[in-house]
């Protein structure tokens, strides 16, 4: 049966089923309803910006993009977004989807915390990066229709979410602080872990070993 929420269906396939499974067994419900609200509000995005993306491709991307939060999937040594595209790759690759559709998927996680880029890509990148920013940051938040962001929410509600997703996102990378650079990540580790300092860019140039 194809569970429709706010005119947005899930669609009812073998993959969206597995990821689903993969998510909900892997994130606590926290994760679980943002993931899921990424991909309802990517979707409603999409209707307003006219992008067409493929549902299943965009699901896996919302469903998977914050995997690399979750004590079973991430790492130490990279960034969090990449053990979640690193994750989505493998899932898609071993349901046999095709390369350019795994790469669209793995390129929407990615760069899901770098502003300015994906909103000028493939829809299946903007909109996991537009569902995130709906969700976190309020970007586009005017843009939906008040009823379906009521739908949205009672599906998957997010009590206590500002508060609860800062403190998810600290513990997501305060053991791996300098994969925060360039990242709008660095400014949580700023504002919730004490002695944090982030790298300085222009420190970098004016310290490497060239000599000019």
């Amino acid at each position: 049966m194809t569970e429709t929420i706010a005119g947005v269906e899930i669609p009812d396939t073998r993959l969206v089923r597995e990821a689903t499974e993969l998510v909900r067994d892997a994130a606590p419900p926290l994760l679980f309803d943002h993931s899921r609200r990424v991909y309802l509000f990517g979707m409603l995005q999409g209707q307003h910006r006219g992008l067409r993306p493929s549902p299943e491709l965009l699901y896996v991307g919302a469903m998977f993009h914050d995997l690399g939060l979750t004590q079973r999937y991430r790492t130490t040594t990279r960034r969090f977004e990449l053990d979640g595209a690193e994750e989505a790759r493998a899932f898609l690759q071993k349901h046999g989807v095709d390369q350019d559709s795994v790469r669209r998927v793995w390129t929407g996680i990615a760069l899901h915390t770098t502003p300015g880029v994906p909103e000028f890509m493939e829809p299946e990148v903007a909109l996991v990066t537009a569902g995130v920013e709906t969700d976190v940051l309020g970007i586009g938040y005017h843009d939906l229709a008040p009823e379906a962001i009521a739908e949205v929410t009672d599906a998957h509600p997010r009590p206590d979410f500002k508060r609860q997703i800062l403190a998810a996102f600290t513990e997501g990378f305060r053991d791996r602080p300098d994969t925060t650079f360039g990242t709008v990540n660095a400014d949580v580790l700023e504002h919730f872990v004490p002695g944090f300092e982030r790298i300085d860019f222009v420190k970098v140039i004016q310290s490497n070993p060239w000599p000019e």
